[in-house]
């Protein structure tokens, strides 16, 4: 039977009233066995509640209490869904999890594929493992957005390259969705020979003829590690590939803005800094819908420092620090910086990491390892970490706890989430 373990009861609460404690079990709510904190929601509207709860040696009891209809009664549980996360179904060409190098979090080896997940954390699923049930439930309680891994719309290729034969009827399945109001941020993992080119074409075609229900779409490059044993053959972007992609998707986002006002497509920031193309302004990312994607992470970060700047009246500098950042960004973050130490007299730096944990294929800031970092980062120096490096929980990729690298590290260590953070600590704000 599914049972949400309760992590933490807020202090005040209704259910710290009513002696509910952190490590107990919800069973039900109102004779409602729960499957997750979807369905919990709608128990909790009701003004009278029964909790089942059971204790740590499968004891139950039963906890009444009383509330305004909106009142929020103060549980907070570890996990979204109280019946096991739902896993992939697909043995996809590119996926990153076969690639993972042992030894790293326990969470990044699971192939999660859970359209409770896709609504409420916006984690990409591919709709090949749904019953019936799950779309009357999604449309039922109007689950909007969700976001959907297309990779591409043809029937064969997309059942060829995610090597499930049931997964070639993607497009009317968000057809369906899109019928019912459901609407839906898509992406592709271009790997190339695969699934761009003219099967790219023919993805943005269909995708876009369901626009508005389908609101975005992105493309991000296939990643790949040294970790690839026994898995099907693939190969990076080239530079030329990349800009040769980019010239392609220029035009269809030429297209869509003169049509509806919306970019609709956008690339990943990895496309850019490979072929060595300027990215695109920030008006072309329509507020960065898919920034959790990777989709402009980079002109994001730009923006927020240069308004950050504006708005630093009596900044001044503080001792030089180094910031650990991969090697994809690195020149673009370093123009910032220049002018930045040309203006204040500092000497602070972005210091481009390679990432030998993933084999020098992966160049992005967030998959950086602590113990790559600990090798290359010199002694006794200021240290400034993006916060991206560390799960919620304050881990690195490879398992390692942010106090054990401020342990290990000799120097001092310091976090910033964003440019805002870090532009305060480099000017002593």
């Amino acid at each position: 039977m599914a049972t949400g373990i309760i992590s933490g009861v807020r202090k005040n609460s209704l259910a710290e009233a009513a002696g509910i404690n952190a490590g107990e079990r919800l069973v039900s709510v109102n004779g409602t066995h729960v499957k997750d904190i979807i369905e919990l929601s709608y128990c909790l509207t009701e003004e009278e509640l029964d909790l089942e709860l059971e204790g740590n040696y499968v004891n139950t009891r039963i906890v009444h209490i009383s509330k305004l209809p909106d009142e929020d009664i103060g549980l907070e549980f570890d996990s979204a869904v109280f019946d096991r996360v739902r896993l992939c179904a697909n043995k996809c060409k590119f996926c990153f999890v076969d690639q993972m190098i042992p030894g790293m979090r326990k969470g990044l080896y699971v192939r999660d594929d859970d359209y409770r997940l896709s609504f409420l954390y916006g984690n990409f699923v591919t709709l090949t493992n749904m019953a019936e049930r799950d779309y009357e439930r999604i449309i039922s309680t109007h689950m909007t957005p969700l976001y959907v891994s297309v990779h591409c719309t043809d029937p064969a290729r997309r059942c060829e390259l995610m090597q499930n034969r049931f997964a070639g009827d993607i497009l009317a399945k968000l057809q369906r969705l899109i019928a019912a109001g459901i609407e839906v941020h898509t992406q592709i993992v271009c790997c190339p020979d695969w699934n761009d080119g003219e099967i790219l074409t023919k993805s943005f075609e269909e995708l876009y003829a369901l626009h508005p229900g389908v609101l975005t779409m992105a493309v991000v490059p296939v990643g790949m590690t040294k970790h690839r044993e026994g898995l099907a053959a693939l190969r990076p972007f080239t530079p030329e590939e990349a800009g040769a992609l980019i010239d392609q998707v220029t035009k269809w986002q030429r297209k869509c803005r003169r049509e509806t006002g919306k970019t609709f497509i956008y690339l990943g920031d990895e496309f850019y800094l490979l072929a060595g193309r300027e990215l695109p302004k920030t008006s072309w990312y329509d507020g960065f819908p898919q920034l959790e994607n990777g989709i402009g992470l980079t002109r994001n970060f730009m923006e927020e420092w240069q308004a950050t700047l504006k708005t630093l009246k009596r900044a001044k500098t503080k001792a030089k620090a180094i910031i650990p950042v991969g090697e994809g960004g690195y020149k673009v973050l370093k123009g910032l910086m220049d002018k930045l130490n040309a203006q204040y007299g500092s000497e602070h730096e972005f210091m481009p990491i390679k990432n030998k944990f993933f084999g020098g294929y992966v160049n992005v800031t967030g998959l950086l390892t602590g113990g790559d970092l600990l090798k290359v980062l010199p002694k006794g120096q200021r240290v400034i970490l993006p916060q991206v490096l560390l799960n919620s929980d304050d881990f690195f990729l490879d398992d390692m706890s942010y106090a054990e690298f401020k342990a290990q590290y000799e120097g001092k260590v310091e976090l910033a989430k964003g440019a805002a953070e870090l532009l305060h600590l480099l000017l002593g704000m």
